[in-house]
């Protein structure tokens, strides 16, 4: 589900604009702003999600006129999606060391399979029954 947070933009005098969430405990920064509004949207992202992985409590957005700013500084509101992290995050994938017979190991070389796809696709049809 989409959530919505204000967001304290901070230009550098190096065209760098640092991010920074007043309600979270998060920032982040980004080269120029198109890259800055991509940085804040991760950056969002991977810590609602570490939160809800966590089961850790996640605070309730502030209004936007509730946050001072200074100089240059600007508030925005950023959106993100911590689900789409928790499908990256299912669909990593992880080392495991296996044992099978040479002759078998030489016969999938031979006709150029991977070993890795190919018990990919079995347990899945194990796991799904089909």
């Amino acid at each position: 589900m989409t959530k919505i947070y204000p967001a304290i933009f901070s230009p550098n005098d190096d065209g760098s604009i640092t991010i920074d969430f007043p309600d979270l405990e998060c920032t982040t920064e980004g080269r120029g702003l198109e890259n800055a509004i991509f940085m804040a949207r991760d950056c969002l992202a991977l810590w609602l999600d570490t939160q809800e992985m966590y089961e850790r409590p996640i605070p309730a957005p502030s209004p936007v006129s509730a946050i001072q700013v200074d100089g240059d500084d600007y508030v925005t509101l950023i959106d993100a999606d911590p689900e789409v992290y928790a499908r990256q995050r299912k669909n990593t994938a992880v080392r495991r060391t296996i044992s099978l017979p040479k002759w078998l190991d030489e016969e999938a070389a031979f006709r150029h399979l991977s070993l890795s796809a190919v018990l990919q696709d079995a347990l899945t049809v194990i796991v799904n029954g089909s």
